[in-house]
């Protein structure tokens, strides 16, 4: 662990870094201006319509109607009570909903057991309905800190976060509602930073990048450490109760607390980029955003330092920042790093409002074209200078740094997760990406041509005159973090990889020993799930038929399956299947079909329709129910004239194996 500075140490360091910084600024009153109103109109395209608002009310209002379902007679029916950024009123049209099952008696505390259980009976209830189309991608997480049940509404289209005893979650996003309501600019910049950090693929928990609430409460601390302060420290707030009810009362202490702040938007949002930049080395020394104090602090969480460190302000033991991973916060500041150098060329006249409105939000960013008077233009006409107008210390001046700091204004860039990795290359068209020892692929989006294959792998040597040339790496060719790929991946020496791949549309990608889907998400043909990931161990381009294994149905040699499996407490079993077109294997233990190779169903006693099997097969343990014939499946045991039927196993006419008799053929 790095050594930890005491808090006055570290607020010198901020202090000093954060003046250093703000020195290399240059801000132009006109231009500052036009970002002012850029951020207006960007905040009125993106928030939610009163039918957003709409959708999400009915559907907390159809979960309630579902937990009455579950537990209507069990006389302690649940409250089901929405949070998160709806109840914040900080989303957007398609924002997740944060929903929580509430039980009436709070004084008791659930179980972590207990609330698994919960989602559990929702989940049953979810799968019903999904099978009938109303809902899709139910999907238990029980793993995490928090469990929760993830389903999306077919109708609205909206992800739901369903969890158990959220009570914390609840009045939080009540008391940052109330808190909004104090300074309209609080509501805007938190809205926009997390409408910034979403474009920019950094708002995910699960991704390991920072979640709403981190940003939130950053966005906050830098109103709450501004000359004068915006917002109060939230220890007065909090002064009379962490209740929703009294924080309620004592916001009105506090009308009109930042009004002496005559500071923009725009102004916030500059500074507030340039406040994290300048703490980017302090966060492993223990520093520690606290809006509760209202100040940094010293702060070590279980004996250890965080990646970044925000307080919780209701509870002071916790960090909400706690799921940034240490490869996702160099992710996080090469991405507040490229915003910074966009905005200082922006007030430098070297870049326009279009291409700084792409760069900050992506999706809500129309074309842009570059001024050639106030932009240096290189001769082809390609590509415009950035100069780097930020302070850093040698040891951040790598060569990495330094090229995209000087790279081009790409006119669709190729993001990847970690970083652009066009070094020396952004703003061509249509040519691949280069570096200065290999070709890399990596960020690859819709490749459409097919690579050249050599003796011992694929390769791009000899490629002459092709449109868009396929990457080769160092060792071997790797589709990692491809994305939408349309044709054939590339192959590595080893083995075929697609860990990573994301919203694939075509088949996955086979290795020598497995077929791998981890990490998969949004699949166009659900794949099954293990207890801990999605998994197609030993998936072999079977088309339709299963393999059996010796104790239970397994994914092994499945592929493209279309119908839906049936999962049991343990594993996946095919009892209670229906519609199952094609033609099971035997197990020892499960459902037979012994002998079914040469014998239409429609001789099985009741077949279904469409030469289906019947509801109940023969099979080593079970019964059958009663024959067409009326005899019963007891007596079909007790019948000893079953020594020729082994040798009549071909005739379509009559079941096979010792335990079926002959009465059948009479049936």
């Amino acid at each position: 662990m790095s050594k930890v500075y005491r808090v006055k140490v570290l607020r010198k360091r901020v202090e000093r870094a954060e003046r250093k910084r703000m020195q290399n600024y240059k801000v132009h009153p006109e231009r500052l201006s036009a970002l002012e109103e850029l951020l207006n109109e960007i905040y009125t395209i993106c928030r939610p319509k009163p039918s957003d608002y709409e959708l999400r009310r009915d559907l907390v209002s159809v979960f309630n109607e579902i937990a009455k379902d579950i537990y209507g007679r069990s006389g302690n029916v649940p409250v089901v009570e929405e949070f998160g950024s709806f109840v914040m009123d900080l989303f957007h049209s398609k924002s997740d909903l944060d929903i929580s099952v509430n039980f009436d008696n709070s004084s008791v505390k659930i179980s972590h057991e207990k609330k698994i259980q919960t989602l559990r009976k929702f989940a049953r209830k979810l799968y019903a309905l999904q099978r009938d189309g109303h809902v899709s991608g139910v999907h238990p997480i029980t793993a995490a800190k928090v469990p929760i049940l993830k389903v999306v509404d077919c109708g609205t289209k909206i992800e739901c976060d369903i969890s158990v005893e959220n009570r914390d979650g609840v009045s939080k996003s009540k008391i940052i509602h109330m808190i909004c309501s104090l300074d309209e600019r609080f509501q805007k910049l938190s809205f926009l930073m997390k409408a910034w950090a979403k474009a920019q693929n950094i708002n995910s928990s699960r991704d390991k990048t920072l979640n709403s609430l981190s940003i939130i409460l950053l966005v906050a601390f830098h109103l709450q450490t501004r000359n004068p302060p915006i917002l109060p420290p939230f220890s007065a707030i909090l002064k009379d109760g962490s209740d929703p009810d009294s924080v309620e009362k004592s916001l009105n202490k506090f009308v009109n607390y930042g009004k002496s702040n005559k500071e923009s938007v725009a102004e916030l949002l500059v500074t507030l980029i340039i406040k994290l930049l300048s703490v980017e080395k302090l966060w492993d020394k223990g520093l520690c955003a606290s809006t509760y104090e209202a100040s940094w602090l010293s702060k070590t969480w279980d004996s250890k330092v965080c990646c970044i460190s925000v307080e919780d302000f209701t509870d002071q033991s916790q960090n909400v920042a706690r799921a940034v991973g240490k490869g996702e916060v160099k992710q996080i500041y090469k991405c507040i790093q490229r915003t910074s150098e966009y905005i200082s060329a922006y007030m430098d006249g070297l870049v326009e409002l279009p291409a700084l409105r792409y760069q900050l939000f992506r999706h809500a960013a129309a074309p842009f074209k570059v001024d050639s008077q106030t932009s240096n233009i290189e001769e082809n006409g390609n590509s415009i200078t950035l100069p780097c107008r930020d302070i850093k210390n040698k040891e951040d001046q790598s060569t990495e740094g330094q090229k995209e700091s000087q790279g081009a204004i790409p006119s669709e860039p190729i993001t990847t997760k970690k970083k652009w990795s066009s070094e020396g290359w952004e703003g061509l068209a249509s040519e691949p990406i280069t570096t200065k020892k290999k070709w890399s692929t990596e960020g690859w989006e819709g490749l459409a041509s097919k690579p050249i294959t050599t003796k011992i792998k694929w390769s791009t040597e000899g490629w002459e005159g092709l449109a868009s040339k396929p990457m080769s790496t160092k060792r071997k060719w790797s589709t990692e973090d491809w994305e939408g790929l349309a044709s054939k991946p590339i192959t590595a020496k080893k083995k075929w990889s697609s860990e990573g791949w994301e919203r694939l549309a075509s088949k996955p990608i086979t290795t020598k020993k497995k077929w791998s889907t981890e990490d998969w998400k949004e699949l166009p043909s659900e794949p099954i799930t293990a207890k801990k990931k999605w998994s197609s161990e030993g998936w072999e381009g079977l088309a339709s038929e299963s393999i059996t294994t010796k104790r239970k149905w397994s994914t092994e040699g499945w592929e493209g399956f279309a119908s839906k499996p049936i999962t049991t407490k343990r594993k996946w079993s095919t009892e209670g299947w229906e519609g199952f077109a094609s033609k099971p294997t035997t197990t020892k233990r499960k459902w037979s079909t012994e002998g079914w190779e040469r014998l239409p169903s429609v001789t099985w006693g009741q077949s279904k329709e469409d030469g289906l099997p019947p509801d109940s097969l023969w099979t080593k343990r079970k019964t059958s129910e009663e024959t067409t014939g009326g005899t019963s499946s007891a007596q079909w045991l007790r019948k000893s004239d079953t020594k020729r039927w082994f040798a009549r196993k071909n005739n379509n006419k009559c079941a096979p194996k010792a335990k079926w008799s002959n009465t059948q053929t009479r049936g």
